[in-house]
């Protein structure tokens, strides 16, 4: 199986396709509102401190966790140890619950751009227009269709066809787009108020709390514990040197989060008056607040279209990591092939997506634990799985195969300098962390605690 596996042209390929799944929704509204929140200058710098050495060490056991053994998470947990293999299948659950629900935001971000592109900018800043739009039984769902077909249509033609090829396009794009409205916005009078307060440290609002939310939200952002990098991983080349891969992928996804904050947040903090509330996180901020943003400015349905088009870009690259991953494990699992699995998985994904979808309209009577249907599987997935799966996975390499393993990985292609500090990392200091991420994000969200 493993000689026919799809792989990467290189390590440029790699890179490009790993750090879009890393790049998405998440970098567009969550960094920003974090950032916001708890103090500017100081969480980017607990945010950096923490890219560098908590998302390092897990990004770089999970690449080459996949590398190493040629395959997706339910297969290479059983590789390593049979006694782990309970862990490859909690990780493969986490991107089968995502995806439907992604998919139905996806498509919510098609509609914006063709609201501003056809200049229906007052429409799209009214206080109801998100809310009608949502709660509508067909044309969300339309929305989605498209979002869908279009991400698998680029996982469909395959691994360098497809998903690289989609990635060295998109992601340069991407970076195009949100420097260009960085710069737009950035000039727009009294930005440099904005500006201030998203740069500037408020070490008054430094705490735990800080930490814990940095960490969160690297830890989402960078795609861990789905199953998604090892999966991008077992399409690595062996000669690709795979520490300077995981640290460009590093440093990639932390540039567009920083600028989409340097984007976001100095152009609603103007439009606010200097109020925080109007950084709301979640839907409310790139779906209500930001089209009243960007019908304030000129050029209002040339700068929301390209807006839109950006996060839609992001959007896609994050989406077809996630149903490649899904594919993978299918493939795996059954032995068939691309084709097959695709359109199999599509077709859940379509099934429960639409589900998603109606839960905001017909199904809104639905509601699990005092949540929604969107929400409580972005509960499911976020606060629960992935931090279980991730300690799982330095429990699994740490204690058990060894973190030699990694080293020889790594090694393939020049010497692993931070030995020591990754062991230390990956068998005390994570585990630690992601246990507090688990009580921090599952007290937040059950209302335990208030931050």
């Amino acid at each position: 199986m493993n000689s026919k596996r799809d792989s990467f042209s290189g390590k440029i390929g790699f890179v490009f396709a790993a750090a879009g799944s890393a790049v998405g929704l998440g970098n567009l509204w969550r960094f920003p509102y974090l950032a916001a929140k708890y103090g500017g200058g100081i969480f980017i710098l607990v945010y950096l401190l923490l890219a560098v050495t908590f998302g390092f060490t897990l990004m770089l056991t999970e690449v080459a966790i996949g590398r190493k053994t040629g395959l997706s998470a339910v297969g290479a947990f059983r590789k390593l140890d049979r006694r782990f293999g309970f862990v490859g299948y909690l990780a493969c659950i986490v991107p089968f619950i995502i995806s439907p629900y992604y998919f139905v935001i996806g498509g919510w971000v098609i509609k914006y751009m063709i609201v501003f592109l056809t200049g229906n900018v007052s429409a799209a800043a009214s206080d109801d227009y998100f809310t009608g739009f949502i709660t509508q039984p067909v044309e969300p769902i339309v929305c989605f269709l498209f979002f869908a077909v279009l991400t698998a249509a680029v996982v469909m033609i395959g691994v360098q066809k497809g998903i690289e090829k989609a990635s060295l396009v998109l992601m340069p794009l991407l970076v195009v787009l949100i420097i260009g409205i960085c710069c737009f916005c950035l000039t727009r009078p009294g930005a440099l108020a904005g500006v201030k307060y998203y740069l500037l440290p408020d070490f008054s609002h430094f705490s735990a709390t800080t930490v814990l939310a940095a960490m969160g939200q690297l830890f989402y952002s960078m795609s861990l514990a789905m199953g998604i990098m090892i999966t991008y991983g077992s399409y690595m080349k062996k000669d690709d040197d795979l520490r300077s891969s995981v640290r460009q992928i590093e440093v990639f996804d932390t540039l567009i989060a920083f600028l989409a904050g340097l984007m976001i947040v100095p152009s609603v903090f103007v439009f606010s008056g200097g109020s925080q509330e109007a950084l709301s996180k979640g839907p409310s901020l790139m779906f209500i607040t930001l089209p009243k943003v960007f019908e304030g400015m000129k050029f209002s349905s040339l700068i929301g279209g390209a807006f839109f088009i950006l996060v839609l870009f992001a959007a896609l690259t994050s989406a077809i990591s996630l149903l490649e991953t899904n594919v993978s494990i299918v493939c795996d699992k059954f032995s068939w092939g691309r084709k097959k699995a695709t359109v199999i998985v599509s077709i859940y994904v379509l099934i429960v997506g639409s589900i998603v979808s109606l839960g905001f309209g017909p199904l809104d009577f639905i509601q699990i634990i005092g949540m929604g249907l969107l929400d409580f599987l972005d509960f499911i997935s976020n606060s629960i799985l992935m931090p279980i799966v991730a300690i799982l996975t330095c429990v699994c390499i740490g204690f058990f195969v060894k973190p030699q393993v990694i080293y020889e990985e790594v090694e393939r292609t020049r010497p692993f300098k931070e030995k020591k500090f990754y062991t230390v990392m990956l068998k005390w200091i994570a585990p630690v962390l992601l246990a507090l991420i688990l009580i921090f994000a599952v007290s937040e969200a059950m209302g335990w605690v208030r931050v």
